[in-house]
């Protein structure tokens, strides 16, 4: 197995075009188990770890452009107050340990329905931002994105070079279904966030439906019966929890049967709304 290690994006585009079946490497928490595990024997390893841009993060037009390579131990604390869905889940991803090697990007380019980074992403409306060394730019909505078990919208050229969120509007809660607290792969998992001068709530559902989902008819339930100035009615909670639980798609595996992650994600989806609509109404009254 080849090992390239390009020190500049160009050359890291260049060699992606050249060699489509080398295994992008950012983070490596998932290529490398897989590897260990021989679930796949990629042609060549493209490690991207030493191009400089692909770690940083800036704010553009009011939109924050996270590099691929960006850890989700600097999502936590560097971006936790701008992007608290997000903080939230990289809080959940393994030990201290893959948090200081994981990396957005890299949970991305793996496409796991179980990626714990998906469903914030989702709720907050992001976008992937993916280039080739012939084809430039190309922007994918994050709803857009995951086309199967592992299967992305990248092209066989492409690589990720940063995901794009604007910073959170309003309050956003993740949380996830697991057999125990850490090290974990989620059972099943939820995030929102509320928009409320939109008026408008973001959803999105992990590990519980061959591609990470948004629960969109939820939405549309929230936008067209919530009071933004009263208390959460409980009934409107259980109705919300009941059609986020229809969008999902699960199957039964190790982890847990299809009926049980149903029921997890309107239980999920029922307390994220609440915990948001509380934080809601509590800065509304500060």
């Amino acid at each position: 197995m080849d090992f390239l290690r390009p020190a500049t994006w160009q050359e890291a585009l260049s060699a992606r075009a050249d060699r489509p079946g080398a295994a992008p490497v950012q983070g490596g928490t998932d290529v490398m188990v897989e590897i260990n595990f021989d679930v796949r024997r990629p042609e060549a390893l493209l490690d991207l770890t030493r191009v400089p841009e692909l770690g940083r993060w800036e704010i553009v037009d009011g939109v924050y452009r996270i590099g691929a390579n960006v850890t989700y131990a600097r999502v936590i604390t560097e971006l936790g107050g701008a992007l608290p869905g997000l903080a939230q889940a990289a809080r959940t991803v393994g030990s201290p340990q893959i948090r200081n090697r994981g990396t957005v990007g890299g949970n991305l380019g793996a496409a796991s329905p179980a990626g714990d980074s998906h469903p914030p992403l989702l709720a907050a409306g992001a976008v992937v931002e993916a280039e080739s060394r012939d084809g430039g730019v190309r922007l994918i909505p994050a709803e857009e994105f995951y086309l199967g078990v592992k299967r992305s919208a990248l092209r066989p050229d492409e690589l990720i070079r940063a995901i794009r969120v604007r910073p959170a509007p309003g309050p956003q809660y993740f949380s996830k279904v697991g057999t125990r607290n850490a090290m974990v792969i989620a059972v099943c998992s939820f995030a929102i966030a509320l928009d409320p001068a939109a008026r408008r709530a973001g959803t999105g559902i992990g590990s519980a439906a061959p591609t990470p989902r948004r629960a969109l008819e939820a939405e549309e339930f929230l936008a067209a019966e919530l009071d933004w100035d009263a208390p959460l009615p409980p009934a409107l909670a259980r109705r919300f929890g009941e059609l986020c639980a229809r969008a999902a798609d699960p199957i039964d595996d190790v982890r847990g049967t299809a009926a049980y992650r149903r029921h997890a994600v309107a239980v999920l989806a029922r307390r994220t709304l609440g915990w948001a609509w509380d934080d809601h109404l509590g800065r509304r009254a500060a």
